[in-house]
């Protein structure tokens, strides 16, 4: 049974959503407020926009989403989450926009949002629903260009069966069809020739590759090229032993880059043989794990933080919890007190179709590590249990003689829950 009392109940779900989101108010450039709870009964789709306006690609970009924003305003909202310093500059880069801003004092907003979506670099224009806020693009930038009239809306993600279908080539020259995939793994390799950690990552996979085939398991890998030339990618693929999407497709090339928000390279997503995401960190397993003993590569509740994963810390807040030990042992006991509470966080997290708000890791005593604590002025003590969040320099601190599972999860619901006191890093 439908009628007013249900649509009604359904906008008070999306208006909810939306300011637990963005707050209760938005300001255009004129600083006129609109109310957030407005805008779930308005539009589909909400574009995040963060950006800065000391930052030249930020500028760039204004003339070609503000024309798109015209053609699609009926649909969608796009909302600017700014990263200026002070807010007159703030104000002037504004006065430039015809969509709606997080007013600028909303900074705690702001870093909730950043870690939220995990955003690494500006400008990122992220397409979420505005009913459930999930993510429908994380490559926005990608999608105005590729349709700049928005005539493909609402965009929702494709399967990958349908992104890559067509034909892919090997270096011989010979071409297969992308259904020869099915029933297999697949990595869907995001690389470049003039990309020094591309070509550094390219030799170790080679290797990794012939070793899963070499397992019996059912494996491709997919070059998806940003080489700046099509002689260029001849001659990087001609290293490869594996397939590429021809550089000439370069409309599925941008495709691929959309359905996973590539926003740098090198990148490895590994796939199930049903085209689900196992991992997005598939050059960091690749590095770990030399011999593929643990291909395909299935993520861990908690892992060792080494040298190839610390760049996950500037990604979004990570637990950690310091061992004064290089004693393997005592690592892995580290571990098993973590990871009831990082698999009960992660399934409620997936089971509303979202990333997890924290990365869990354990860290030994080594030289990494005790750069980590000096970068972070953390307490020589052993255990300790922390939480980083590096993008909003911040640290939370649990300094005790024992760290309990029930300590583990106190301390993690409270910071979900925003009851603990961040100390500045």
């Amino acid at each position: 049974m439908s009628g007013p009392g249900l649509q009604g109940e359904k906008r008070g779900e999306d208006s909810g959503l939306l300011l637990e989101l963005l707050g209760e108010k938005l300001v255009t450039a004129e600083r006129e407020e609109v109310d957030v709870q407005s805008l779930g009964s308005r539009v589909s789709l909400i574009g995040l926009l963060f950006g800065c306006g000391m930052s030249a690609p930020c500028l760039q970009l204004l003339p070609s989403l503000s024309d798109f924003y015209c053609k699609t305003r009926d649909r969608l909202e796009v909302v600017f989450i700014s990263s200026d310093p002070d807010q007159k500059k703030w104000q002037l880069f504004l006065k430039d926009m015809p969509w709606l801003a997080l007013p600028y004092q909303e900074k705690h907003k702001k870093l909730k949002l950043w870690n939220k979506y995990r955003i690494s670099n500006i400008p990122s224009l992220i397409f979420i629903e505005a009913s459930t806020g999930k993510v429908v693009c994380r490559n926005g930038l990608l999608l105005i260009r590729d349709d700049p009239e928005g005539l493909e809306f609402p965009w929702g993600p494709k399967p990958f069966s349908e992104v890559i279908a067509g034909p892919l080539l090997r270096k011989n020259g010979q071409s297969q069809d992308s259904s020869t995939l099915e029933g297999s793994y697949v990595g869907v390799y995001f690389s470049a020739h003039w990309c020094p950690p591309c070509r550094s990552l390219t030799r170790v996979l080679v290797e990794s590759y012939r070793k899963i085939k070499e397992l019996g398991q059912k494996f491709e890998i997919i070059l998806v090229s940003a080489d700046r030339s099509e002689e260029s990618f001849k001659q990087y693929f001609s290293e490869m032993p594996w397939l590429a999407v021809p550089y000439s497709d370069e409309a599925r090339r941008s495709r691929l880059n959309r359905l996973y928000g590539i926003q740098g390279i090198p990148n490895l997503i590994i796939l199930d043989p049903k085209g689900e995401v196992i991992t997005r960190q598939g050059r960091v397993e690749v590095l770990h794990d030399i011999d593929c003993k643990e291909f395909p590569w299935y993520p861990k509740p908690v892992v060792e933080l080494t040298e190839l994963n610390a760049v996950q810390l500037n990604e979004g807040p990570c637990l950690v919890l310091f061992v004064d030990s290089e004693d393997e042992g005592e690592s892995e006991a580290a571990k098993q007190l973590v990871q009831p509470i990082a698999e009960k966080i992660i399934a409620q997290y997936k089971a509303k179709d979202e990333e997890a708000p924290l990365v869990f890791f354990v860290a030994s005593e080594d030289d990494m590590t005790d750069s980590l604590r000096d970068f972070t002025n953390l307490p020589e003590a052993a255990p300790l249990l922390t939480i980083l969040d590096m993008s909003a320099r911040a640290k939370y601190v649990m300094d005790v003689e024992e760290i309990t599972p029930d300590i583990v999860e106190n301390f993690v619901n409270d910071f979900l829950a925003e009851k603990l006191k961040p100390e500045p890093i």
